[in-house]
């Protein structure tokens, strides 16, 4: 994988799920707290959640610009018995799966210029387990996303994105609402022909337009090898230009503002009931856990820190 795509995916999955990665852990109680954009009518109710994002980016020359809107969708994940009763938990042939939520990764182009419709179905999907059936199910979300560009000198022009929820909610239940959600919105950037400018250190020249640009929920920074100027990510988390995963990471563990070795240790000091759950409450804490696991000596002292000369 990339750098580009690294530490977009890494973006996409900060707060997935947070050590001790177990259901029952108060942590992972309120999820989904990066980067959400949720219904219209939730947000009347709770100016702090956001239904429309905002990112301006300012790109010097004539290049075309394409960029994409990424977030996570929640599912809903429920087994059913062999009788066809819901259950909070499925055991059976030694394997157990637990009721709670998934994501799945959404990608949406953003239109060159105007306003394009967001729209995607709700849906179901159902899997045969051991002794019944893990149904996982999620919402219909709807929204639009706009881009419009505005030259304010003959090489440089200001982009502007937006991406609206306005999926129809009614209730007070936020975690509901957090199924009609766009969580983790991020969007990534490229341009050719062209460069984006550097929002966190602009050019003296140019700082008064970079000052301008009003980022709503989101952080846009410069990614890839220091020194390229094509590719910009706006995430809702802050980051600085040209962000790097270290080389020694041995993958994800959806907490980058954590020690991996750490975490890497406190996972390998859960007790085995501590360490069912966390196999159980999701496929991808599971994926964390044999990871762990499975790390020598060698790799575990590859995290212990190093000298770098930048």
């Amino acid at each position: 994988m990339d750098q580009v795509s690294a530490i977009a995916r890494a973006v996409l999955y900060e707060g997935y799920v947070l050590w001790p990665y177990r259901r029952s852990a108060v942590k992972n109680r309120n999820r989904w707290t990066f980067g959400a954009v949720l219904p219209e009518a939730w947000s009347a109710e709770h100016p702090d959640d956001r239904c429309l994002l905002q990112g301006q980016y300012l790109v010097e020359g004539p290049g075309s610009v394409t960029a994409t809107v990424r977030f996570l969708h929640v599912v809903q994940r429920r087994p059913r018995d062999a009788s066809g009763r819901w259950v909070d938990e499925l055991s059976a042939g030694g394997e157990r799966h637990l009721a709670w939520e998934e994501a799945t990764e959404r990608e949406v182009p953003v239109p060159a210029a105007g306003r394009a419709p967001l729209a995607i179905p709700a849906g179901r999907d159902e899997e045969p387990a051991a002794g019944g059936t893990i149904v996982r199910t999620w919402e219909r979300l709807d929204g639009w996303i706009e881009a419009a560009t505005e030259r304010l000198a003959p090489d440089l022009a200001r982009l502007t994105v937006r991406v609206a929820n306005t999926t129809p909610w009614t209730g007070a239940d936020r975690a509901g609402a957090l199924r009609r959600s766009l969580v983790s919105t991020n969007v990534a950037l490229h341009v050719e022909g062209g460069a984006f400018v550097s929002l966190t250190d602009p050019p003296q020249a140019l700082r008064a337009h970079a000052e301008a640009c009003e980022n709503l929920g989101t952080w846009p920074v410069l990614v890839g090898e220091p020194g390229d100027h094509s590719t910009m990510l706006s995430a809702p988390i802050i980051l600085e230009d040209h962000p790097r995963i270290a080389p020694e990471s041995p993958g994800d563990l959806f907490d980058g503002g954590e020690i991996d070795q750490l975490l890497i240790l406190n996972v390998l000091a859960l007790s085995d009931d501590e360490r069912r759950e966390m196999r159980d409450s999701d496929p991808r804490a599971r994926e964390i856990l044999e990871r762990c696991a499975a790390l020598g000596p060698d790799e575990l002292m590859a995290l212990h820190g190093r000298w770098r000369r930048d």
